[in-house]
């Protein structure tokens, strides 16, 4: 059993070292390559969505890195990647449109995903680590290979789950806000016509489908809005 077992406690252990570890790195990462967001028209929208969540002056900053992205941070801030912000500058996308992945990231800080993501990261690793130990007592040189992808199919279905339930937060602070989720829409299609990769849209990588969340968006305002009308 001492056998069994002293491999998991290690693992546990190494898991909320590398989790500390990996809080202390992102910080100082996120402090030392970002800025405010310095734009009128979008930080009124921003403070908008942030007025309708008891955020009187809700603010999003700017990390520095070409890819198109966002990000919400395990201690409640939220990031636009300056690869992002630029082509809103050009005119490729509006300022409610960039709300949006506001919005959507403000989901993952109220459903507590940001900061469990960093768990689910540091857990999955240990996870792997310990059952890879066990399971390769009874299954020699397979055992690893098993272990990461029972984790790794795990990660990607909760993943998957947290996109779908930040998306659908994101939409009813759009609405609640006032601007419908079009903007949401729209973003989306957009964002699905640019090329992946290092320059590309890392906010849909490992992501349901687009035509996916874009379906459950239209269905959920349809089915909001006959809601009201019954209540009506």
């Amino acid at each position: 059993m001492i056998r069994i077992l002293l491999p998991v406690l290690l693992a546990a252990l190494w898991g909320w070292l590398m989790w500390r570890m990996a809080l202390g790195k992102m910080k100082r990462e996120l402090d030392g390559n970002s800025t405010l967001i310095d734009d009128p028209e979008l930080e009124a929208v921003i403070r908008r969505l942030g007025r309708q969540v008891g955020l009187e002056h809700l603010q999003a900053h700017i990390y520095r890195t070409e890819t198109v992205n966002g990000l919400a941070a395990p201690d409640g801030r939220i990031f636009i990647t300056s690869g992002l912000f630029d082509r809103y500058r050009r005119g490729e996308f509006t300022a409610r449109e960039l709300g949006s992945v506001v919005a959507h990231e403000l989901g993952h800080v109220a459903r507590g995903h940001a900061r469990r993501r960093m768990i689910d990261w540091t857990g999955q690793n240990a996870a792997r680590m310990a059952l890879g130990m066990v399971l390769s007592r009874f299954i020699p040189f397979v055992g690893y290979h098993v272990a990461h992808f029972l984790t790794t199919a795990l990660t990607t279905k909760l993943s998957r789950r947290d996109e779908f339930q930040a998306d659908e937060y994101a939409s009813a602070l759009m609405l609640k806000a006032g601007f419908g989720t079009g903007p949401q829409i729209t973003m989306f299609e957009k964002l699905a016509k640019l090329s992946p990769g290092p320059s590309g849209v890392a906010w849909l990588a490992s992501h349901p489908a687009t035509e996916e969340r874009i379906a459950a968006i239209r269905a959920r305002a349809v089915g909001w809005a006959e809601t009201v009308e019954k209540a009506d």
